[in-house]
């Protein structure tokens, strides 16, 4: 009996420890999930956990997704702002590209003008001075035996040039009388509207060619007949030459002829459509230079081109007029009816230059002001071809510069102005001598103002200095190496106060013992970094690498850009 009050006992306080073991983990249970609400209740927002969210935060999004309405959204678009000063540099940038593009019709025209100005000057040299010094070249060569000079040239090369100019327009002018510009014309007329657009671009293309040979074949002549003879002669002779030049001058002004031979059938056709297809080739030529790589270099070799097609195509459009008023009886009513097609040509050949510079300039971030410096390049070869050690005449500078030959073209206007107009009388030989004193009076003026004009331009660049500057010696194949020190003018060489004086002086030959002091077109600093001649030896393998995107601009011509491609 006792055993069993003492087990009963024993389980009764075993199930009392149970029960309070129970009690104290349920009153644990519940202090935590009182604790976990507080935290949850004093949290403002709930991240998501294992998937699940906080019952307030659906409830607010159920809130906002019924707030989304059309009207709002509608009200949201018509109120929303925004504010451009938070990228003011990139608006800025915008806001200058449109005033560069608003600058370049007036500074390109500025450049245009100067270098129609400049080729008028070549070409008038042509036909006013060269005849006159090519025949005191002849009276000089004449007389010489009987002036007694001994141990001295018969001609200086200038006037050796001079001569070998004037025997070429002699011939050539009577080699173009074999050529009868009537078939030509009825020859060409008959052609399909296609094919004469097809002839024109074809003819385009080989006056490029003709440009860019010939002057080559006149400089070998001209260096040829004027070579000293102390230095070993490696050539096939002045007369080979000779004939090369006049071939060329022939075939390059028959081919000037087609050109305005087209041209003219275009103006005298019905519908003008062959004309219209003609300006259209203008704006062609838009689409393939706007979307090309450009550096200033390439950009001023497109714009000796357009200064050299530009003065082409006026002389062109005269020749036209010409013909036309010859075949009328020079009716001055009919000279008002090729008016219209004229200015149509020309404003055409403005319009696509100036949109083709313009979108280059904006496609490749080229300022306006560049157009200044290449003024100041052909103002520099104008100046350099006055000065008291010039080694070349501007006529030829120009046509290395730009490509403009003035040659066969004065052959073939002298050719249709001899045709087209007919001097009989003692009346019309003193109005023909009074035509050409007013043109030496044109030339002579256009001469004085330009080389004014170029003065100015040349100070303004800052390119004094290279007028007296020494050309580096370098042989064929060789390129020349850049200066690295300034150079300082020696005694006897006229500074910057004395440029107007050696512009006027004449040129003195030179020994062969002493360098002579030419101007120099090679040099290398002209639209260059600042820092060029800063730079440490050790970069000459890098600058060797670039030296053809740093070229300078005096060193730039028509026909160096197939050498200098564009990608």
């Amino acid at each position: 009996m006792a055993d069993t009050v003492g087990s009963g006992l024993e389980e009764g306080k075993e199930t009392g420890t149970e029960t309070e073991d129970k009690e104290k983990e349920k009153q644990k249970t519940r202090h935590t999930i009182r604790t976990v609400s507080e935290k949850l209740s004093s949290t403002p927002e709930i991240t998501e956990t294992l998937g699940f969210y906080e019952r307030k935060v659906n409830r607010e999004r159920k809130r906002s997704l019924s707030d989304l309405s059309l009207l709002r959204f509608i009200s949201a678009e018509l109120t929303r702002g925004y504010f451009l000063e938070h990228n003011e540099a990139k608006y800025t940038e915008r806001r200058e590209r449109v005033y560069t593009c608003m600058r370049i019709p007036r500074e390109l025209e500025k450049l245009m003008l100067f270098g129609f100005f400049l080729c008028l000057d070549a070409f008038l040299y042509v036909f006013t001075l060269l005849p006159l010094r090519a025949i005191l070249a002849l009276i000089r060569l004449i007389t010489f035996p009987c002036c007694g000079l001994n141990g001295t040239r018969p001609l200086q090369p200038a006037q050796v040039c001079d001569v070998l100019k004037g025997f070429i327009m002699v011939i050539c002018y009577f080699m173009m009388h074999y050529v009868d510009y009537s078939m030509m014309y009825h020859l060409i007329r008959g052609q399909s509207v296609i094919k004469l657009y097809i002839i024109y671009n074809m003819l385009e293309v080989a006056d490029r060619l003709f440009s860019s040979f010939g002057q080559d074949i006149l400089d070998a002549l001209y260096w040829t007949a004027t070579e000293p003879k102390e230095k070993r002669r490696a050539h096939i002779g002045v007369i080979p030459h000779f004939f090369m030049a006049v071939l060329y001058v022939f075939l390059h002004a028959i081919l000037i002829m087609v050109q305005a031979t087209t041209l003219n059938v275009a103006f005298n056709s019905h519908n003008k459509s062959l004309l219209t297809i003609m300006m259209s080739n203008n704006f062609v030529e838009i689409k393939g230079s706007v979307f090309k790589k450009f550096e200033k270099n390439n950009l001023f070799q497109m714009s000796n081109s357009d200064i050299k097609e530009r003065f082409t195509s006026y002389v062109l459009l005269l020749i036209v007029c010409l013909r036309n008023m010859e075949q009328l009886s020079w009716n001055p009513d009919h000279l008002w009816v090729l008016f219209p097609d004229v200015c149509m040509v020309i404003a055409s050949e403005i319009a696509v230059d100036v949109v083709k510079h313009a979108f280059i300039t904006k496609f490749n971030d080229i300022t306006a002001d560049v157009y200044s410096e290449y003024r100041a390049s052909l103002a520099f070869d104008l100046v350099s071809s006055r000065q008291k050690n010039a080694y070349t005449d501007y006529s030829d500078s120009v046509s290395r510069r730009m490509g403009f030959i003035p040659l066969p073209l004065a052959v073939i206007l002298t050719r249709v102005i001899t045709s087209s107009v007919k001097v009989q009388g003692s009346l019309a030989f003193v109005c023909v001598l009074l035509f050409y004193l007013g043109l030496i009076t044109l030339k002579v003026l256009n001469s004085i103002v330009l080389l004014g004009k170029s003065c100015l331009y040349v100070k303004e660049a800052k390119m004094e200095e290279k007028l007296f500057q020494t050309p580096p010696a370098t042989t064929p194949g060789k390129p020349s190496n850049k200066s690295k020190n300034k150079f300082r003018a020696p005694p006897g060489i006229p500074t910057n106060n004395s440029l107007s004086a050696s512009i006027t002086s004449q040129p003195v030959h030179q020994s062969e013992s002493t360098s002579p002091l030419l101007p120099n077109s090679n040099s290398d600093q002209f639209l260059m970094t600042p820092d060029a001649e800063e730079k440490d030896i050790t970069q000459a393998g890098l600058e060797l690498k670039h030296r053809a995107s740093n070229k300078d601009l005096l060193e730039i011509d028509r026909f160096t850009i197939c050498g200098n491609r564009i990608d």
